[in-house]
């Protein structure tokens, strides 16, 4: 292995109590927010077919008009108690917030810049009043932060010289201070969630990402971290030159999961981050992205899809310019949490199940305290009926539809097909959303009928 001063800082998964209880959460909430809401993907009359918080480059908006825009931020209908209530609906059990976006525009009233909330009609401290929301409903609370910065004089995407070098020493030592000021001014975050680190300027800077997660753990013990942060001595990101994981959660997964069949991400901590539209974070009020909102059932294939490899799902929430909640997303969380409150407990708390074979119809989940597997049954076949193929020696002994309350384990119907193979009758369509099943197994113990040999497969 290559010796490396930047790399990985560990070759497993933290398993600390801080840890353990970010992985247990399995659903979160994201919120993208800022100056780009008031605009909301439109310029001049335009709807821009592009992601609404890149409206400033796409459109190529002067600075001085993008910037003005800081006097309608006036949050006339703002309240972080109710956007806490919407991740409580969600089922969410932690949050990320946009702390400052691409565009160099802070959500708190920032010593090192004026490019924040502070100065803005109504001042206010939008990350505090989060916080305190969101904490007061038992929420924990991440913070996300990009290192890119449009808006920055210091700002390279590329280092080109030594004047460049000189300019990117000076940004990295402005974003460095303000990380501490979050870090210092909001102590009781529990994750940072770094984003916009792409760039070759970034990458030449390894060790500057390797400080920046040292800094905050030594302010704030049991932080997260993300992998979207570092970057080794070579510039390699996310896994480092040796091939191990830098950071505390892999946090690649960006508008998309990882194949359901594939176990090996299951090796390591991760996190898939999804928006309600197509594909804007922040709002956009044109039709390119209202016309493609995802249906709260995609969302809850997506929540046990992520959880069935051992990974958190966090869905993205964009605020209007007025601080309120799109309606259409607020019922989107509504109806997810309603199933999340019968469902959750194969959800939350629970993660890969070994042995267990992807199934096609959904997915297999387990319990990490008891062990507790469970099918969530995602894509209903149209027979009606499923078939629960169980690591090999495992018959099934029961099983109950979760939000049942009082039906034992062995009433459900379910017949053995083969082996350790079942075939399992759903007992018609829900209304109510994907099934959920937990799942009373046993060591086979007498003799069964094997399966009928296929001529056609060779051995």
């Amino acid at each position: 292995m290559m010796d490396l001063k930047y790399g990985a800082s560990r070759e497993k998964p933290r398993e600390d109590a801080a840890m353990k209880r970010f992985r247990g959460h399995r659903v979160g909430q994201f919120i993208h927010w800022g100056l780009y809401a008031l605009p909301a993907g439109r310029w001049e009359g335009k709807d821009v077919e592009f992601a609404a918080e890149f409206l400033p480059r796409v459109a190529k908006i002067p600075q001085h008009r993008w910037e003005a825009l800081a006097n309608d931020f006036t949050l006339a209908d703002f309240d972080a108690e109710r956007w806490a209530d919407t991740a409580v609906a969600l089922g969410a059990r932690y949050m990320t917030i946009t702390t400052k976006h691409h565009d160099g525009f802070c959500l708190w009233p920032s010593a090192h810049t004026d490019f924040h909330m502070g100065n803005t009609p109504s001042g206010r401290d939008v990350l505090g009043e989060l916080v305190a929301a969101y904490e007061a409903r038992g929420i924990d609370v991440n913070f996300y932060y990009s290192v890119l910065d449009w808006r920055h004089p210091d700002w390279r995407f590329t280092l080109e010289n030594d004047a460049d070098n000189l300019a990117f020493a000076r940004y990295l030592d402005f974003a460095m201070k303000q990380l501490v000021e979050l870090a210092e001014r909001y102590p009781s975050v529990k994750g940072f969630w770094f984003d916009g680190t792409w760039d070759e300027s970034v990458k030449a800077n390894g060790w500057w990402t390797w400080e920046v997660e040292r800094m905050l753990k030594e302010r704030i013990p049991g932080v997260v971290v993300n992998s979207r942060l570092r970057a080794d001595d070579f510039g390699a990101r996310h896994v480092d030159s040796n091939g191990l994981l830098m950071g505390d959660y892999e946090s690649g997964y960006e508008r998309r999961l990882p194949e359901p069949w594939d176990r090996s991400v299951a090796a390591h901590d991760w996190e898939a981050c999804m928006t309600i539209p197509q594909a804007s974070w922040g709002y956009h009020q044109g039709p390119w992205a209202q016309s493609t909102l995802k249906h709260p059932w995609d969302v809850v294939d997506m929540i046990a899809h992520c959880t069935s490899l051992g990974g958190n799902f966090l869905l993205n929430f964009g605020p209007r310019g007025d601080g309120s909640m799109a309606p259409a997303e607020v019922e989107i969380a509504r109806t997810v949490g309603q199933w999340l409150g019968v469902n959750g407990e194969a959800i939350y708390g629970c993660g890969f199940a070994e042995g267990w074979e992807y199934p096609g119809w959904g997915y297999f989940t387990q319990d990490s305290s008891t062990g507790q597997v469970f099918a969530v049954v995602t894509r209903e076949p149209a027979s009606g009926r499923i078939r629960l193929e169980l690591p090999t020696g495992m018959e099934l002994v029961g099983l109950q539809l979760l939000g049942s309350a009082g039906h034992p384990f062995n009433e459900h119907p379910f017949k053995r097909l083969a082996g350790s193979v079942f075939e399992v009758d759903l007992g018609g369509a829900t209304s109510a959303g994907p099934l959920v099943f937990a799942l009373e197994t046993g060591a086979i113990t007498g003799p069964v009928a094997e399966k009928e040999p296929n001529p056609d497969v060779l051995d």
